[in-house]
C-alpha cells in the first residue's frame, strides 16, 4: 500500500487553493469552511489531491467539471477511487453542474 501523504506534491495542491473554480469556492465559502465537522481543501492523498477531505467522516468530495467525464478522466477516477477506498476513505463525486444549480437556488 501506497503512504497516504506525498510531500512531493504539496507545493502542487497549493496552487490550486488559490486558484479555486467558482463551483469549488462555493461549496468551500457557503458550506464547508463553517461545518461543524473539519474540511480541508486541496488535502495530498498519496499521488492525488482531493478537493475537499474530513479526515473524522473519512469522506472526500469531488467535484467533477466536464473533463471527469471523458474515458480517460472515467479511468482516473476510478483509479483515484480505487486507491482512496484502500485507506477506507467514502468518496462523492458531484458534478459542477449540481453546484452551479445549488448556486442559482441560493
Amino acid at each position: 500500500m501506497q503512504s497516504k501523504h506525498n510531500k512531493d506534491i504539496v507545493p502542487t495542491a497549493k496552487m490550486p487553493r488559490k486558484n479555486m473554480t467558482k463551483e469549488e469556492k462555493h461549496l468551500w465559502y457557503d458550506f464547508l469552511r463553517t461545518y461543524p465537522i473539519r474540511f480541508s481543501r486541496q488535502k495530498v492523498l498519496g499521488r492525488y489531491i482531493a478537493d475537499f477531505d474530513c479526515a473524522e467522516a473519512k469522506l472526500i468530495i469531488e467535484l467533477d467539471g466536464s473533463g471527469h467525464y471523458t474515458e480517460e478522466g472515467k479511468q482516473h477516477n476510478e483509479e483515484r477511487t480505487a486507491f482512496l477506498d484502500e485507506y477506507g476513505l467514502t468518496v462523492i463525486r458531484i458534478p459542477n453542474t449540481e453546484i452551479q444549480k445549488l448556486s442559482r437556488c441560493l
